[in-house]
């Protein structure tokens, strides 16, 4: 670990600066000198970012506005400097990587106002190899106690709007996250999510987002006039966007910053501006694969409410278990054993009870049958969004579960737009939005609170992923986005380019849980205008590792794994931690391919898949380690296979290769490929 502090005058300086009616401008650049940030005091603090010569963030606005006290905009001049620089490395417990590299150059600024109260605040820029990042730092001071902020200034204004490609998603409508990406220009914007990824006429790639998002409203970004999106944070159900207090830090607003597609996904300025580990002791956190009572309900094979098709029965889950023991998966996740399914569950999260189980299900048969198969029992907690209801029974509930060796749950917050249900002090019910600081801190709770019993928490519709998996690693993944799901009853399902653009947004900030895995294409029908996975079957097998979870899901019904054996090798084989991660091709949108090293040993694994166009991909395997001979075991699209109407044809062949060759892909219209290189030597 090399870290320069500021007391070595050769890398560090700190300039007092005097209140000049002149502009300032200091300047911080990556270790690489790719990228330079220029922080401006001209009226109003403002920031730009050249990349390799070239404007890629326009001078843009800093600063925030509150309520019953002067904001931070006009006026504002630098008064001093600090300036770091950072070359270390951590560890990943679990990841896409094992050791991670943090090589920074920082700026401190201080921006001071000629008045006598809430007259200074810092912002602190980071700039890597990798992109940059900022936040706010508001000290203690006078005329600042209880803060409500009302407005965050800050801006990224971009270059060629109309000429530059974006692909986004709505942000404050009726949904979280669960939207098909829009590929658009810039100017056809109106309030987005983040991670916001464009391409410039140039050829650079940058994605817009935040990281350690804590006790703060999310950020979404909102188009000015032409180029410009400025941070719109979400609202408390009052109208105050923050609630604070002096001193207090906003989340890390970034932007990732790379020549082409393949770059963003080798970042990692997400985890790098998170805090370490703060639960100590993380070996109880475990990745792994998983099965479950779950795909059935979505194809209304079995009901999640009690009847005679009721999923989660005592007989279905142990038979699970037998096929999870089988076959080597280390989980069972039983969705709908709990009191509340029963009737318009969606909207009536009041009745949900997390500790008593229908008369069908039998937990201390379940979990003592799982003991003595080796697999566990995978936790499920919806609340229909009603999360008081959840708070108060929390704690019984997650003792119940440890009670019956239980270390995983998966979570769900089903409720649309701000309708996320609480009562107040005073019992009054309000309605939040799940991105809000009211839930951005109650999602927080759930994972934290799971720690002191030894649980992972999985959150579906969740709050967005802002990198906290390093600082809390028990949020061992997330929703966040369009998953499988659609794919059984969604109008319309997600479409072939859904996984193409997926690893260049939704992915840039974290793990998904997408559950893959889908053998039975047909539930309803084939053809184009069904709902159904608009794949073929070795897409669905390259989504395990295109698509990064540390928990994966074989998502089908047993039969249909059971039906094709040779294909489910590959779900059996692939593993969900890996030592090293890198993306070999991939445009947005298109298609992509990563190689993944397995963290327990030798074996290198890869997916490549591709959108509604059929393609071929050569790709170089200098990945490999030099001098081993590896058995390359290939799940490939077969010569007739397409997703309308042939989705199954798949050819699986072996072949032996060496670091030094190349790999030739024929990827079918939505198809894939999925590859083990089993180490020979």
């Amino acid at each position: 670990m090399k870290y320069y502090p500021a007391t070595l005058s050769t890398l560090v300086s700190t300039l007092l600066i005097s209140s000049s009616v002149f502009a300032q401008t200091i300047s911080v650049s990556s270790p690489n000198k790719s990228i330079t940030i220029a922080i401006n005091d001209d009226n109003q603090p403002n920031y730009l970012v050249d990349f390799n010569g070239e404007q890629v963030i326009k001078p843009s606005k800093l600063g925030m506005l509150f309520n019953n006290a002067h904001g931070f905009a006009d006026g504002f001049k630098i008064s001093s400097v600090e300036k770091h620089s950072v070359n270390t490395s951590w560890q990943l417990p679990w990841g896409e990587r094992k050791n991670v590299t943090d090589i920074h150059n920082e700026v401190v600024i201080t921006f001071t106002a000629n008045r006598t109260s809430n007259n200074h605040y810092k912002v602190r820029f980071r700039a890597f190899n990798d992109g940059i990042g900022f936040r706010y730092e508001v000290p203690k001071q006078k005329g600042l106690t209880d803060i409500e902020i009302t407005n965050e200034l800050t801006e990224f204004n971009l270059t060629s709007p109309k000429e530059s490609t974006a692909w986004w998603i709505p942000a404050r409508g009726w949904n979280r996250y669960e939207y098909t990406y829009n590929t658009s220009s810039i100017e056809e914007i109106d309030r987005a999510h983040t991670p916001f990824t464009f391409k410039l006429p140039s050829g650079t790639h940058l994605s817009i987002h935040e990281a350690a998002l804590v006790d703060y409203a999310a950020m979404t970004l909102n188009q000015q006039r032409p180029g410009t999106l400025k941070a719109d944070l979400t609202p408390w159900s009052d109208g105050i966007l923050v609630k604070t207090k002096a001193s207090f830090k906003s989340p890390w607003r970034t932007i990732q910053i790379s020549k082409d597609a393949v770059g963003l996904l080798n970042s990692n300025l997400i985890l790098n501006l998170n805090e370490p580990n703060k639960l100590g002791d993380v070996s109880w956190v475990e990745p792994g694969k998983y099965v479950g009572i779950w795909w059935g309900m979505h194809i209304n094979e079995n009901t999640w409410g009690s009847g005679d098709k009721h999923g989660a029965t005592t007989s279905e889950t142990l038979r699970y278990m037998d096929f999870a023991a089988e076959h080597g998966f280390s989980g069972v996740l039983v969705e709908g054993w709990n009191i509340g399914w029963d009737g318009d569950w969606f909207h009536n999260g009041d009745v949900f009870n997390f500790a008593k189980p229908y008369d069908d299900f039998d937990i201390n048969k379940v979990s003592q049958y799982a003991k003595s198969k080796g697999v566990e029992l995978i936790g499920h907690h919806e609340t229909s969004g009603n999360v008081t209801n959840y708070r108060n029974q929390m704690s019984e509930a997650y003792a119940l579960y440890q009670q019956h060796g239980v270390h995983q749950i998966k979570t769900g917050y089903v409720a649309d737009g701000g309708n996320i249900k609480r009562i107040d002090e005073n019992g009054i019910i309000k309605k939040e939005w799940h991105d809000g600081q009211f839930m951005v801190n109650e999602y927080l709770h759930s994972v934290t609170e799971a720690a002191k019993h030894k649980i992972s928490i999985n959150t579906h519709e969740p709050i967005k992923a802002t990198g906290l998996r390093r600082t809390y690693p028990n949020w061992i993944s997330r929703e966040g986005a369009r998953g499988q799901e659609f794919n059984a009853w969604g109008n319309p399902p997600n479409p072939p380019e859904h996984t193409a653009i997926l690893p260049f947004t939704r992915l840039l900030a974290g793990p998904m849980d997408f559950t893959p895995g889908i053998f039975n294409m047909s539930f309803n029908g084939l053809g184009s205008d069904t709902n159904r996975p608009q794949t073929t079957l070795a897409k669905q097998l390259a989504l395990y590792v295109v698509l990064y979870s540390p928990i994966q899901m074989a998502a089908d019904l047993p039969r249909n794994y059971q039906a094709n054996m040779a294909a489910f090798q590959f779900i059996k084989d692939v593993p969900t931690d890996w030592y090293e991660s890198i993306a070999v091709a991939g445009e947005v949108g298109d298609f992509v391919a990563f190689a993944r090293q397995e963290r327990q040993g030798e074996d290198w694994y890869l997916g490549a898949l591709t959108d509604e166009e059929a393609r071929e991909l050569t790709i170089k395997l200098d990945f490999l380690k030099p001098g081993k001979r590896y058995q390359a075991q290939i799940y490939r699209d077969g010569e007739k296979a397409e997703w309308v109407n042939n989705p199954y044809d798949i050819v699986i062949e072996n072949k032996q290769v060496r670091k030094s060759d190349t790999i030739k892909l024929t990827l079918a219209t939505s198809g894939g490929a999925a590859i083990r290189f089993k180490a020979l030597d």
